[in-house]
């Protein structure tokens, strides 16, 4: 669906050449939701601007479809960018307009005679839970309401991809779940390609089937979302990931434990996909001498299964909570002894 080869882009600044985009190769599969997760100055806003030909690369392809789009120019690549649709963090709504009016610009653009325009603003309306708003301007519209707007205006041509460049960034928490959870039905119901850009792991790990991390201008990680999750090989991707599995309080409450309990052992435990079904502590504690004390527990969903993190306290002696771990171990669950800090 997507190719991206040898992808460098190189910005001049007159005093020095600043490398944005250094060597990018990804494949995108068609009808996937793709992440593409960095720090500011990452690169991932220029190689999402590439992606939509509004940047030429410096050296190197993007293939969408078989049309190369970094080959292309003029009323060829307006044409292009039809099947390339875009949404932004700040909406880039025309205040001047309503609802209707803001979904149906991008048809006028394209010539739409006026009753399908009308047919096809009335779909998009219902898709993205607008009902009843048509008419509305922007300025009476909450956050999530004007990026619903933006999301079926960037519809309104059928598009084969749909970028998203830190579309929930300006959003609450609540809302942003919303909206995520509308670009998952679309994804969905219209087999779109989503790609999105991101500083936020939560918003990965929520819709995304794989994810690309950025560092410096290049993908030092690339997998499926579960993968990652549980085995993060780069310290960038091990930072990002821990802003979900990871809080103050559980390290609070680490710290904590060890000075009431300091003869016991604390154990983290990760359960992926089928595992965080498993009655696995049942069989530890009927199996093995060992006290078992629940510290803290979190379960999240990601598109490709269950993520699962149980920080345990065990009690026992050396050898016991040696050969508890060992059975955990061997029933495939990762297992990690928190070191005192």
């Amino acid at each position: 669906m997507i190719e991206l080869k040898e992808l460098t882009k190189i910005f001049d600044t007159g005093k020095a050449q600043l490398t944005a985009v250094d060597d990018v190769n990804l494949s995108i599969a068609d009808g996937e939701i793709f992440g593409i997760i960095g720090y500011s100055g990452a690169g991932k806003s220029t190689l999402i601007r590439i992606l939509n030909g509004l940047e030429k690369p410096t050296s190197g392809t993007v293939d969408i479809n078989g049309q190369i789009i970094t080959a292309i120019k003029g009323a060829e690549l307006r044409k292009a960018r039809q099947k390339v649709s875009m949404i932004f963090q700040h909406f880039n709504l025309l205040w001047s307009r309503t609802v209707k009016e803001n979904i149906e610009f991008p048809l006028e653009i394209a010539g739409v005679p006026k009753g399908q325009r009308e047919a096809k603003v009335k779909e998009l309306v219902e898709l993205v839970g607008l009902a009843g708003r048509e008419n509305a301007y922007p300025s009476q519209l909450s956050g999530g309401q004007k990026q619903r707007v933006g999301i079926a205006r960037a519809l309104a041509n059928d598009p084969e991809v749909l970028l998203c460049d830190e579309a929930t960034s300006a959003l609450d928490p609540e809302t942003t779940d919303a909206i995520l959870d509308l670009l998952v039905d679309i994804n969905k119901r219209l087999g779109l390609t989503i790609v999105l850009i991101t500083h936020e792991m939560h918003v990965i790990r929520k819709i995304c089937h794989r994810v690309a991390v950025m560092e410096g201008g290049r993908v030092v990680e690339l997998g499926d979302v579960l993968e990652i999750f549980q085995t993060p090989k780069q310290e960038i991707t091990k930072r990002f990931v821990a802003q979900v599995t990871e809080t103050e309080d559980s390290a609070e409450t680490i710290r904590n434990l060890r000075e009431l309990y300091p003869t016991g052992e604390l154990v983290k435990l990760i359960f992926v996909g089928e595992q965080a079904e498993q009655p696995i502590l049942t069989k530890l504690i009927r199996s093995y001498p060992v006290e078992v004390n629940i510290v803290q527990g979190d379960i999240s969903h990601t598109q490709r299964g269950a993520y699962g993190t149980l920080i345990l306290l065990l009690k026992g002696s050396k050898e016991e909570i040696a050969d508890a771990i060992l059975f955990l171990e061997n029933e495939n669950v990762q297992t990690e002894v928190m070191a005192n800090d």
